[in-house]
């Protein structure tokens, strides 16, 4: 079976369609079997040339071998022919009290009447090198970065602040340094109003709001809320580990990554890499461990550590942030049910007289998928006052089986503990331990078992996760406080509880069609931290770690405690010639009116993965001829990721985040260039060779020479007004 041939039929798995159908005979309502577009071949916009041979260049093999002997990059955002990209914010500019954060990712529109609209982004983390580069003129001030890297040299580039004497000279550096950077991080919400031109901002907007990394800690009544049992945690008096002295409040919120809209127009923003500034270990009962388990870094690679110089509690990060765009005196609330992990992606599903119940990925070799299903039924999927049912549920975690089903496991104290063992995945060839809670329970953190006789024994130790998280104390709050704690650590109870290691599901959309789970995988790797579990995750030929992704479909069996599921591997990232769709590492997932999926990547180069060139933005046609390909819709500046796809009301606008421009190589000086040679394959086999010129660093989006780039967020529109993808 050749390439194309498996692409197809996966993409028609992937948007429901069984594989004998006949794709030529469905057409989509964006695409008239009668219409000019079809004619051309049935394409909806003329694709931007990726650097790579595609199924769908309209070339012959000899063509490929000619247009891709050489392919210049460009630092540039490009669009198809017809359409243009509007830039509508970028960091540094004003918003709110603050200003518009680094790194934008996800985004979420929210209409409002006579024209108006709110977009919501969140600001996930700081990439050093053009931070620094671009803080002045971004911000339009200095920061003491290469003082304080001078004097943190010393002590091996970092510090735990509680250490340092009130007058030591370091405090005010790291001070000025941490407070800045938390003030790039969180969420953010401005207003767009809609003219001839398209969305443009309306700045001093009522609905402005900025939520940083220290909101609430110099205003108390800014801080954030909780719901569900880690209150309990939080509030409790005599912990085993650090108390931060808060009780249920919370400081601010970073590393907002992914997120989602519900139905009633709040917006959930999930805290992904916070183990980079708080320590994520806990204790038994759910405290956190010191912020002296991570110091204050700065050597001028690394930014860590931001939370010690504050003394924030590493159990208050890590969790789903639920805003309403709407109403910005309204706290946000950090939904513990939701559970405590390196959060990404976020699906919910609201029907009248079900339960409430939405779908997130730990984004980590050997993450989980989980699900979480309200006590309480929706009425009306329109009712501000569905929030509520966040507060009493119960959390699981999917268990996949290779024979394609799986059964989801609820995280609570009478579940069984039942590990995955290494000898699992020896048979794969890969050694890889089993990480636990801690067998000293006295201790925060995890360990790492390398033998099928430790497991068994961990086994016999704790039996089920209530051993593991015990009671602590006979008061009215005890279990709700143990229950809390199995949140509070929910990636370790669920490796206790044999959840399926997973290849980190980053985003989690549901098909409007049909209401299927559709997982965002980016990349099967390994690293001391975990491996995904190759009996389910396997690349095109069977390899035990395929470093491209894949999108799953899952088809949910009920919302009943223990219930099952059924899932399909329906495509897959990599080369065209080995199997794969022409990209690398799947991201974002959105589905347009007509169902087609739109789908972002995010590779970070290097060895292997520099032949997909740039990271770029996908369709992946729901129907008609074009069904079973991917075309190639955006493709970003030099070293960015694009984040956070979604449109318009009217599918006029495809609003994206460009972030990290530059970030390896950091700002570009003059038209300096790299050479790369890469290996192709032709449409029909043939092997050739393409070199290949590559921008280093880039200046996005100013495109002026030396000056540094900035993450900022685009609409792209087509020229003449009409729908995105039109004919």
């Amino acid at each position: 079976m050749n390439g194309s041939t498996l692409n197809r039929r996966q993409l028609l798995q992937l948007l429901g369609i069984g594989a004998g159908s006949s794709a030529a005979a469905l057409v989509s309502p964006l695409l008239d079997a009668h219409s000019s577009t079809a004619a051309k071949g049935g394409l909806p916009f003329k694709p931007v040339r990726a650097p790579l041979p595609l199924a769908n260049d309209g070339l012959g093999a000899a063509e490929q071998r000619r247009v891709y002997q050489t392919f210049s990059v460009e630092d540039k955002l490009l669009v198809p022919e017809g359409y243009r990209a509007e830039l509508i914010a970028v960091w540094g500019d004003g918003l709110a009290a603050g200003r518009f954060g680094f790194n934008n990712d996800y985004l979420a529109f929210q209409p409002l009447p006579d024209g108006k609209a709110l977009l919501s982004v969140n600001f996930e983390y700081i990439s050093p090198q053009i931070w620094a580069a671009g803080f002045g003129e971004a911000v339009g001030s200095p920061l003491p970065l290469e003082p304080l890297q001078q004097a943190l040299a010393s002590r091996g580039g970092s510090v735990d602040v509680s250490s340092l004497a009130p007058d030591d000279p370091l405090r005010p550096l790291i001070q000025a340094v941490a407070q800045a950077a938390m003030a790039d991080l969180g969420i953010g919400v401005l207003e767009l109003e809609q003219g001839s031109a398209g969305w443009l901002r309306i700045h001093g907007s009522r609905y402005e709001r900025r939520i940083d990394g220290l909101s609430g800690f110099s205003q108390q009544e800014l801080a954030l809320r909780c719901s569900g049992p880690a209150a309990a945690v939080f509030r409790h008096g005599e912990l085993l580990g650090y108390r931060d002295g808060l009780g249920e409040r919370i400081i601010g919120t970073f590393a907002n990554c992914a997120g989602g809209s519900t139905p009633w127009g709040t917006v959930l923003s999930a805290e992904e890499n916070f183990q980079s500034q708080v320590s994520e270990a806990v204790h038994a009962d759910g405290s956190a461990a010191p912020p002296a388990a991570r110091p204050f870094r700065w050597d001028g690679s690394r930014l860590d550590g931001l939370g010690n110089p504050f003394g924030l509690a590493g159990n208050k990060y890590g969790w789903m942030v639920e805003i309403d765009p709407r109403e910005p005196t309204i706290a946000a609330v950090k939904h513990s049910l939701l559970g405590r992990f390196r959060h990404e992606a976020v699906a919910v599903v609201a029907r009248p007289g079900e339960p409430l119940v939405v779908y997130s990925g730990c984004d980590r070799h050997g993450g989980h998928v989980y699900r979480f299903v309200s006590e309480g039924v929706v009425r009306d999927p329109g009712d501000r006052t569905n929030s509520r049912l966040f507060g009493a549920g119960r959390l699981e975690v999917a268990r996949f089986n290779a024979d394609g089903s799986g059964t989801w496991v609820p995280l609570e104290a009478d579940t069984v503990v039942q590990p995955h063992q290494p000898s699992h995945y020896e048979r794969f060839g890969l050694q890889q331990p089993t990480l636990l809670p801690h067998g000293d329970r006295k201790r925060s953190g995890s360990e790492a078992l390398h033998s099928d006789a430790e497991v068994q024994s961990y086994g016999s130790r704790f039996r089920i996760l209530g051993d593991l998280y015990p009671l602590a104390g006979d008061d009215g709050e005890a279990q709700l406080r143990q229950q809390g704690a199995i949140l509070i650590d929910a990636h370790l109870a669920a490796n206790a509880a044999g959840a399926t290691a997973c290849p980190r599901p980053e985003d989690t959309d549901i098909d409007p069609t049909n209401g299927d789970l559709l997982i965002a995988f980016t990349a099967a790797g390994r690293d001391e931290g975990g491996c995904s579990d190759p009996a389910i995750f396997r690349g095109p030929k069977g390899e035990s770690l395929w470093p491209h992704g894949w999108v799953m479909r899952l088809s949910d069996g009920g919302t009943a405690r223990g219930s099952g599921f059924r899932w399909r591997m329906v495509a897959s990232g990599g080369l065209p010639w080995e199997g794969g769709l022409g990209f690398s590492h799947p991201d974002n997932l959105a589905f347009d009116p007509a169902g087609n999926l739109w789908l972002v990547t995010d590779h970070p180069g290097g060895e292997g993965l520099d032949v997909f060139g740039n990271n770029s933005c996908w369709v992946l046609p729901r129907a008609g001829a074009l069904a079973g390909q991917a075309l190639c819709f955006a493709i970003g500046p030099v070293e960015c990721e694009l984040c956070g796809p979604c449109f318009d009301s009217e599918f006029r606008t495809l609003f994206l985040a460009v972030q990290h421009p530059g970030e390896g190589q950091g700002v570009r000086q003059g038209k300096t260039v790299e050479g790369q040679a890469h290996a192709l394959v032709d449409r029909k086999g043939k092997r050739f060779d393409q070199l290949r010129w590559v921008p280093l660093g880039s200046n996005w989006p100013s495109g002026v020479p030396g000056r540094p780039p900035r993450p900022g967020v685009v609409a792209i529109r087509r020229l003449d007004g009409g729908p995105l993808v039109s004919g």
